[in-house]
């Protein structure tokens, strides 16, 4: 096992365990032995077990170190004892509380872990302690060493080459759906739980914000890596994606708001760029409900009004939203523009409640959004874009609400109440649109598609909208597909156009923006 002995004590008892496992009336009957590619399981009823100290993980690669097993369970508390079966790709794994254990086994729901690139699964044992023979020194020296780290103490040799191969103290971090600014000090704020931060170098590649970040310590970037990766820093959106990096070291020359070596505070700023406003980090470190919670391995949203606050720019605590959820829309084309258009199109970045296309100034409106988060989003994205040929202005009202007309006054049909709107796209909590939030893009994302609608079909539906079909591309279940149009402008006319278009049977298309090409 990677230099590390398996547990030769004990491989008796796991046996039973598994035995009993797949013994037909223990209700665990659907886990296989390992060998088998997992198909078999899916068509057996599983009864879980109650919540235990005690995890069973399977599918283990073969070459899978004890430490590289321990390090699953070391984000979320105290390892106590492992088992492994090395015939069978399995181990036991004991967490020092049951609360420990049901926080890992909640986080690897969401987040498959993986050992050497390969999915493993973990579920509560039937037992709920290991009793393995404590006289297993290699085990306990393991153990022992692991928790040396965890208190913050020098793993031993064997330990920290064991983790080192398969990481580096260097993380890169890419940050998905970054509808609100990271700084580097939320970077720093977050990955510190898991051990010294020493250097940060924030960059764009790609269109893309990433980072890289060194720790004092290998094993500190693997538990970190364990516990973030696919998190999201704020309520649904700017999820970290991580990776270890090829380098050991990083080499910071100015400490700036892109750049930092905490270990050299005397480094120049350089570049004239401004090192980074304290009361922005004063701030986000006030605010305890912002970026990681108390429990290792979950990231707490930051409040929205926080976040759309320092989306604008400001810094503003919960409960000190300083802006309404209402837009002003400047430089609209006043011939082709209507209520509905701008519902469509704002839809995309929240839930749209009233427009008004102000009666004295046909080139303005007034659009209010469920809530100040959501205004900000549709103000990020849809500020300098083109509508019916040309670039709108989008900026924060002063209005707190849009007036609906005095009963009786006909206002031209220029004001629309969209509150009970069956076309918001956010209304159930945790609705996985707020994961596909992108900015305008030329390829749009289609679903409902009924099933005998064609390729053909849909580009021709879409040439009609006014714009020129470059690329096409159904998913595998023909029920969505990508559709990439010339310029971002006939895409934003297109799902003005075509979103929720009735294609017949009463199913009605769904558009979005993709962050994909084709």
């Amino acid at each position: 096992m990677d230099g590390i002995g398996d547990v030769a004590v004990g491989v008796k008892r796991g046996s039973d365990e598994l035995s009993m496992y797949n013994s037909p009336n223990s209700g665990m009957s659907s886990i296989s032995d390992g060998a088998s590619n997992g198909s078999d399981s899916k068509k057996l009823k599983v009864e879980e077990a109650p919540p235990s100290r005690v995890l069973h993980i399977r599918k283990l690669p073969n070459e899978a170190s004890e430490t590289e097993v321990i390090a699953l369970g070391l984000p979320f508390g105290k390892v106590t004892n492992i088992l492994t079966l090395k015939g069978k790709n399995q181990a036991f794994l004991e967490m020092g509380t049951e609360e420990a254990a049901i926080t890992m086994v909640n986080y690897y729901t969401t987040v498959t872990p993986h050992i050497r690139n390969v999915p493993v699964f973990i579920q509560y044992s039937n037992h709920k302690e290991l009793k393995t023979d404590a006289g297993n020194q290699r085990t306990q020296a393991v153990l022992q060493a692991v928790s040396a780290v965890q208190s913050g103490g020098s793993p031993s040799s064997d330990v920290q080459e064991a983790l080192a191969a398969t990481s580096s103290p260097v993380l890169r971090i890419i940050i998905d759906n970054m509808f609100y600014p990271v700084t580097l000090d939320v970077l720093q704020q977050i990955f510190s739980k898991f051990g010294t931060v020493m250097k940060i170098i924030t960059f764009t590649k790609n269109n893309q914000f990433q980072a890289l970040l060194q720790f004092s310590d290998p094993v500190n970037a693997q538990q970190a890596k364990l516990a973030l990766d696919g998190q999201n820093i704020y309520n649904s959106c700017c999820t970290l994606r991580i990776d270890f990096s090829k380098l050991v070291n990083l080499n910071v020359k100015y400490n700036n708001d892109k750049s930092r070596d905490y270990t050299r505070p005397e480094l120049p700023a350089g570049d004239g760029q401004p090192s980074i406003d304290p009361t922005v980090a004063a701030a986000f470190s006030k605010d305890s409900n912002s970026l990681l919670g108390k429990i290792p391995g979950a990231l707490n949203p930051l409040s929205a009004a926080a976040a759309a606050a320092a989306a604008a720019g400001r810094v503003a605590l919960a409960g000190q939203t300083g802006s309404s959820g209402v837009l002003l829309v400047s430089n609209l084309n006043e011939e082709m523009v209507t209520p509905q258009s701008l519902f469509t199109l704002f839809g995309v970045y929240g839930d749209v409640q009233r427009v008004k296309i102000l009666y004295n100034k046909k080139d303005s409106a007034l659009i209010q959004m469920s809530d100040a988060n959501q205004a900000q989003l549709a103000m990020s994205h849809l500020n300098g874009q083109k509508m019916y040929g040309k670039i709108i202005r989008v900026t924060l009202s002063k209005h707190q609400t849009v007036a609906l007309p005095r009963d009786g006054l006909d206002d031209q049909g220029l004001t629309k109440d969209y509150a009970n709107s069956p076309l918001h796209r956010f209304k159930k909590p945790g609705s996985k649109n707020f994961q596909n939030i992108f900015p305008p893009s030329a390829t749009l994302h289609l679903s409902n598609i009924p099933q005998d609608v064609t390729e053909d079909d849909l580009r021709l539906l879409f040439s009609n909208a006014g714009g020129t079909v470059k690329a096409f591309k159904f998913f595998q279940d023909r029920k969505m597909a990508l559709i990439q149009m010339s310029t971002v402008e006939e895409a934003i006319q297109a799902l003005i156009d075509l979103h929720n278009y009735n294609m017949g049977g009463n199913q009605h298309l769904r558009v979005s923006f993709s962050k994909s090409t084709i």
